[in-house]
């Protein structure tokens, strides 16, 4: 039996809202890196995962890029998801 199609919703603490789907994967959260480049600029990196300690994982190998890309800062978050019917 196929599983159901539904839409998963991220709303980050600045408002940003991820929408994911329609899908029938069991992610459960979604996380985002936004990096302050040496020259300003932003790069935002993101990505889902099927439990709040693999999204917490993710936070270690955000500190070596952070290391090797040599971002001035970043900003590493995770936001449940909500899940709506497809």
């Amino acid at each position: 039996m196929a599983r159901k199609k539904r839409y998963l919703t991220a709303t980050m603490p600045d408002g940003y809202v991820k929408t994911i789907g329609p899908t029938a994967d069991a992610f459960t959260h979604y996380w985002r890196i936004v990096a302050e480049l040496e020259n300003g600029k932003t790069e935002v990196f993101w990505g889902h995962a099927r439990s709040l300690a693999e999204a917490k994982r993710k936070r270690a190998p955000a500190d070596e890029a952070a290391r090797q890309r040599g971002w001035k800062s970043f900003v590493f978050e995770i936001a449940e998801l909500d899940e709506t019917p497809a």
